[in-house]
């Protein structure tokens, strides 16, 4: 990595910096013939694909067995831990659950009201890979809003992980299939002999599973499609350089397209953060792949000529995670509404949030983070609006109602208010 100003990039540095891409239109004539023979083909399709993708002859497709299974082999410490962390992520999330509520307003009844799905799928990365972490942060929020039922799908392998079908399990999942990518997604939207249909699919994947999940939308629900892992720090003169550069190498381990970003208004800080990356790296065992991470061109060290245009550069990237290590930490997150989750201060790691703070880690990538939120219980909730009305307070809305029908040439929708006032 090396230190550069923000105003000195070109407009071909800045592009790579805030047109960050999640590959899905590269994956998308694939994954699309992909969902589709699942949908035709159903269980024959997702068998063959396993093969394929997985080298996996599948015995049953249905694993739910298996997930409790794994959950009892686990040992101690971990089963402690993912405990833990279900525990933090439930309690937080329990505070986002909103109250049904009603008022009056000159003689109206109005109100809102709140529903869970009847039924979601939650992607869960896995295969020979270990990601407890994304199990309990996709089907935490869902238990707690009250779905009655929450559909898994993780890929399969000839060993799957214990840690994340023991954490499927523990989380409260009500059915387990061994199934990945854009074919996963395609049996949670259509159905097969084996995976009931959902109405909402949720969870972070790889370009073919975003790619899918923009191709079912519409016939079913999604969160959002997420890219590669990225973060933000925003320090000032007064930041430890280890710490900062310890975010960086902790979110480029990811991926090798993580984006890893500092930006700092002091030049010191930039050169001493550097060094502090190029101490760090060779001490971790993803190694290769954060080093390819921190090549890419929508990572860096970046100065800036104040802690205003830092601070402008921030909300300008919305970033997926914004740890800020700052004397006034609080005061300039004020100042970026744009960010998928915020860290304040020196002992507040992304980490922290990924794991077991109780904060969810599926996030907004790709800076959709200035439009909308990370996964959460609204994701699995409906809102409905209720009214009543009684003689008077349909009198006193009457003129308003004909007024307005008439002038959008609905002549029956003020009709059914004048029915209710002939003699």
């Amino acid at each position: 990595m090396n230190v550069r100003a923000i105003a000195d990039l070109s407009p071909d540095e800045r592009a790579a910096f805030f047109q960050r891409d999640a590959g899905v239109a590269d994956a998308a004539d694939d994954a699309v013939e992909i969902v589709e023979r699942v949908r035709t083909e159903g269980d024959v399709a997702l068998r063959e694909y396993a093969e394929e993708f997985d080298g996996v002859s599948l015995g049953s497709i249905e694993i739910t067995a298996e997930a409790e299974r794994a959950y009892e082999r686990l040992d101690e410490d971990l089963r402690a831990a993912i405990e833990d962390a279900i525990e933090n992520v439930r309690a937080f999330h329990e505070r986002q659950v909103p109250t049904d509520w009603t008022t009056e307003i000159e003689g109206r009844e109005v109100g809102r009201r709140f529903r869970p799905l009847e039924r979601v799928g939650v992607y869960v990365p896995g295969g020979t890979a270990a990601y407890p972490s994304s199990a309990i942060m996709g089907i935490v929020p869902a238990v707690v809003a009250g779905v009655d039922r929450i559909a898994v799908t993780t890929p399969p392998a000839e060993e799957q992980s214990d840690a994340t079908l023991g954490a499927i399990h523990a989380a409260g999942a009500d059915a387990v299939y061994a199934a990945g990518g854009a074919q996963a997604v395609g049996a949670l939207a259509y159905g097969t002999e084996t995976v009931d249909r959902v109405q909402k699919i949720v969870g972070p994947g790889n370009r073919w599973v975003s790619a899918a999940k923009v191709a079912v939308r519409g016939d079913v629900e999604i969160d959002f499609v997420a890219g590669p892992s990225e973060v933000l720090v925003v320090a000032d003169a007064d930041a430890d350089p280890a710490f900062v550069a310890s975010e960086l190498v902790a979110q480029a381990e990811h991926d090798p397209n993580a984006a890893v970003v500092a930006v700092t208004d002091d030049e010191s800080l930039a050169s001493e953060v550097v060094d502090a990356v190029e101490h760090q790296v060779p001490e971790r065992e993803r190694t290769e792949v954060i080093e390819q991470a921190l090549a890419g061109e929508a990572s860096g060290v970046l100065t800036a000529r104040s802690m205003s245009e830092a601070v402008s550069f921030a909300e300008a990237y919305a970033p997926e995670h914004l740890a800020i290590i700052a004397a006034d930490a609080e005061g300039i997150a004020d100042r970026i509404p744009s960010a998928g989750s915020v860290f304040l201060g020196p002992y507040t790691p992304v980490a922290a949030g990924d794991y077991a703070s109780g904060t969810n880690h599926v996030l907004p990538t790709n800076g959709l983070a200035h439009v909308t939120g990370g996964l959460s219980v609204d994701t699995f909730l409906r809102a409905s609006t209720v009214q009543r009305l009684d003689r008077a307070a349909l009198s006193d809305l009457r003129g308003t109602i004909e007024t307005l029908a008439a002038a959008e040439g609905l002549e029956a929708h003020g009709e059914s208010v004048r029915k209710r006032f002939e003699d």
